[in-house]
């Protein structure tokens, strides 16, 4: 399951959009630290195809795709060196896939910001510099560890000291481990030490519905934050946390009618997820039949046999072939047999590249 950790300043809107993804209940009061403890949640994909797919099949049950999203306390200034709660909680976003960076979009003096000022790109700069700083310690502490094996001549452990001098390098640059330059088997040497900095990062943009919103001051400040993010190699969503929390208790005919109302015509969390995918080069295919329509994750670019792996190894180890139709095709032909007989289903083997949105059926031995 895809995992994504939270991080931000306080009174950001952390535990708030994590309340509005997950619909669980966790404090989002307006004072730093108040979430004491991590929160994990479990959110099903919102994919449209899903549900038109299990509708057509009469499917009983429809499953998802799941994004596991774990929720830590604001971090601060000095947060790697132990400073308010924040070196045991970034300890709890190491075994994440990525990191959701949730970034204050608005002025609102009734909301205190920690260092009393409103400057998104101050405020990235901050968390980035403790993401950094707590890296540097981990590859401190394990370049320290290592030395009698690379002393001793050990090709392995020596190949991962040089990568980890790299990233060293790159963090006395202000640098993450991502941009140090290491090539692939450079990144394997060190990937058991699931550095912070070598993930992908997503900015959670949050703006505040009837607020002073930073894109629409064009005071420059958004523009600061922009060019930052793009200067990182990343990407960023516009989420407005707190109406998007609102919306879980709003039946679900009333929302759009609800997000007009209050001038949000976009559906935030599922922009969210979705540049979330694009962050990680993901993707969905869907296996659909009388029993269950379900969304599998995988990485663009897979090849049928490690896709049918997402289902369970054997489709990998003992492929045979697959047949594959769009989820487009199959929804305007109404069914199997009036695919294949269109020419619409296709039978593929090996070296196939699944498609997103791809509808598959795996045959194995």
């Amino acid at each position: 399951m895809l995992k994504i950790g939270i991080v931000g300043l306080p009174n950001v809107g952390k535990s708030t959009l994590f309340n509005a993804l997950t619909k669980a209940s966790v404090p989002a009061e307006n004072y730093p630290f108040c979430t004491i403890d991590p929160s994990v949640g479990i959110v099903g994909v919102p994919d449209t195809r899903l549900q038109k797919l299990s509708e057509l099949q009469k499917s009983e049950r429809t499953i998802p795709a799941a994004i596991e999203f774990v929720d830590i306390a604001g971090l601060v200034k000095g947060a790697a060196e132990g400073e308010g709660l924040g070196n045991q909680f970034l300890a709890n976003i190491r075994e994440t896939d990525a990191i959701l960076q949730v970034v204050r979009f608005f002025d609102d003096t009734n909301i205190v910001h920690v260092d009393n000022e409103v400057e998104p790109y101050k405020d990235i700069e901050v968390i980035n510099l403790e993401l950094v700083l707590a890296d540097a310690e981990q590859v401190r502490k394990r370049r320290d560890k290592i030395v009698g094996e690379v002393r001793s001549g050990d090709k392995k452990f020596i190949a991962e000291d040089a990568a980890l001098a790299k990233v060293e390098q790159a963090f006395s640059q202000g640098k993450f481990a991502l941009h140090s330059g290491l090539v692939d088997d450079e990144k394997k040497s060190i990937s058991h030490l699931n550095l912070l900095t070598m993930k992908p990062i997503l900015y959670a943009l949050n703006k505040k519905s009837g607020g002073h919103n930073l894109d629409e001051l064009a005071d420059g400040r958004a523009e600061r934050a922009y060019e930052l993010i793009k200067s990182l190699g990343s990407r960023y969503v516009m989420v407005d946390a707190a109406t998007e929390r609102e919306l879980n208790d709003v039946a679900d005919t009333d929302r759009q009618s609800f997000r007009q109302e209050l001038g949000v015509n976009e559906d935030g969390l599922t922009g969210l997820i979705r540049g979330a995918y694009d962050i990680l080069n993901l993707i969905s295919f869907f296996t659909t039949g009388e029993d269950e329509t379900r969304a599998w994750t995988i990485p663009r670019g897979s090849a049928a046999p490690a896709a049918g792996a997402a289902i369970h190894q054997d489709f990998e180890d003992k492929f045979i072939r697959a047949e594959v139709v769009s989820t487009d095709d199959l929804l305007s032909t109404g069914s199997w047999a009036v695919a294949r007989e269109s020419a619409k289903l296709a039978t593929c083997g090996k070296d196939y590249i699944v498609k997103d949105g791809d509808v598959l059926v795996f045959l194995h031995g």
